[in-house]
């Protein structure tokens, strides 16, 4: 579902001259998530792959994205960077994640979450803070 060199995608949104004249959405056909059902989280990184460093025939925000990912970038940081709500920008980069143009590197999984013992440090650190 990705957009061809021209500049055009299968919904038939085109660009004049480097600039965004539709909704960034209608890229992404309305999705706010993506084909294959995963949700990244925000805190995702993502990193371009070598494949991504040689697609030069992006739509506009694709290889914005690529470019982004040139170093570890969040998916957040990618929709802050491309002022588009964090919906979208998962929906574009689980498109090109699935194209092979980027890689994702998923956080590790908290199991159980912080131990009584961190959180009591934690609370004890924020009431030395307030006095």
């Amino acid at each position: 579902m990705l957009p061809d060199a021209m500049g055009s995608n299968s919904f038939g949104v085109r660009e004049e001259h480097g600039g965004r004249v539709v909704p960034v959405y209608a890229l992404t056909g309305g999705r706010t998530r993506s084909s294959n059902g995963a949700e990244l989280p925000v805190e995702t990184l993502v990193t371009v792959t070598p494949t991504g460093q040689r697609a030069d025939e992006l739509h506009l925000e694709y290889r914005a994205t690529v470019d982004l990912a040139a170093r570890p970038i969040s998916v957040v940081e990618i929709g802050a960077a491309l002022r588009v709500p964090v919906g979208v920008a998962r929906v574009l980069v689980s498109d090109l994640v699935d194209a092979g143009y980027l890689a994702v590197h998923l956080p590790p999984a908290a199991e159980g979450g912080p131990t009584p013992e961190i959180l009591e440090r934690l609370l004890e650190g924020l009431r030395a803070r307030s006095h």
